[in-house]
């Protein structure tokens, strides 16, 4: 009896703990030999039991925005994407070969059939996707910013579990923000939760929006199995202008095998969406702009793509049929790639 009452007690003592400790603490504890991310690190609290300032009442936007949007993952989806026609419309297009690639845009969001004779290669569309044998040394490619600046700040696992998060309680989440339903934010908000509560079978993968940092590692360790773990991100040091050459100096494969990725999300507050990536390669690349802009870019190449969406935007810019090649993207700077060591 004795036994089972100190048993309790030690489970109760170990929850309790845990739901009191710091984010950060929380990381160290769960994944003692992987380093935390700066673009982690630097959204954190600042100390333990205080929850970050959100954005002001007198603020007229209560969401954080990126650059990006939904472009890093509408294309995993495996049968049409609402998000990847999203990512398309905020897209700006260079005078460069704008018809061609405005027309291959109209019929993605318009959600017709791909037509292969465009020439897309000297535009932004191609610039997301390339091949695996693209990633050489002395090899020149353009390529888009990979500053996302989404500043959005890390909450408390306890303090965020009391916010609402489903569509059911949208009204909710509105009201506890401050926003108006008519405005950009609440469709935002909208379009987000709607995203997160996409059911699995419509990946294919190993999906979670990860609400809290806590909620990440949790999620990282069931689907990679090990706490033994790489976090990496892509680094830039300069960089002003949007898009520009990069040559390619050094390329080092980082994993070979399972993943998981995290994308940072328009929210309120820090909001992943991680997928478990599955077979893939995970790459660090070094380049330099021709403005001297240096960037470690992270690469991750998807050795089976046969669940994709067949009309997806990486099959027509890169001419290849789903589950023949595999297909790279860069990874913009708050995006986190999880490997096992």
């Amino acid at each position: 009896m004795k036994l089972q009452a100190l048993a309790i007690f030690l489970l109760v003592f170990v929850a309790s703990t845990q739901a009191s400790i710091s984010p950060e603490v929380y990381w160290k504890v769960k994944l003692p030999n992987t380093q935390i991310p700066k673009v982690i690190k630097d959204f954190l609290p600042q100390s333990d039991n205080v929850v970050p300032e959100l954005k002001q009442d007198n603020t007229k936007e209560k969401v954080y925005y990126g650059l990006s949007g939904y472009i890093a993952i509408s294309w995993h989806h495996a049968v049409d994407s609402g998000y990847e026609r999203i990512a398309l419309k905020k897209m700006k297009i260079p005078s460069a070969n704008r018809a061609a690639n405005k027309n291959v845009i109209k019929q993605v969001t318009e959600g017709n059939s791909f037509e292969t004779d465009h020439n897309v290669d000297d535009g932004p569309l191609k610039q997301y996707f390339l091949l695996e044998k693209d990633l050489e040394k002395g090899k020149v490619i353009n390529f888009p910013s990979l500053l996302n600046k989404n500043e959005a700040p890390f909450l408390p696992r306890q303090f965020v579990e009391s916010i609402p998060f489903s569509m059911e309680k949208f009204s909710e989440i509105l009201n506890h923000f401050s926003i108006d339903s008519k405005s950009k934010d609440a469709q935002t908000i909208k379009k987000t939760i709607e995203l997160c509560e996409e059911p699995e079978v419509k990946h294919k993968e190993k999906k979670t929006c990860a609400t809290s940092l806590e909620s990440m590692v949790d999620f990282g360790l069931s689907v990679l199995g090990t706490n033994n773990i790489l976090a990496i991100t892509s680094k830039v040091k300069g960089e002003t202008q949007n898009s520009q050459q990069y040559t390619i100096e050094q390329v080092q494969q980082i994993a070979d095998g399972d993943n998981m990725v995290c994308h940072k999300l328009n929210y309120a507050y820090a909001l992943h969406y991680c997928h478990f990536g599955g077979s893939t390669k995970t790459f660090m690349v070094s380049m330099i702009g021709v403005d001297g802009t240096k960037v470690k870019a992270v690469s991750v190449c998807h050795k089976d793509t046969s669940f994709w969406n067949p009309k997806s935007l990486p099959f027509i810019v890169l001419k290849v049929k789903p589950g023949t090649t595999p297909i790279c993207h860069f990874l913009q700077d708050d995006q986190i790639v999880f490997v096992p060591i």
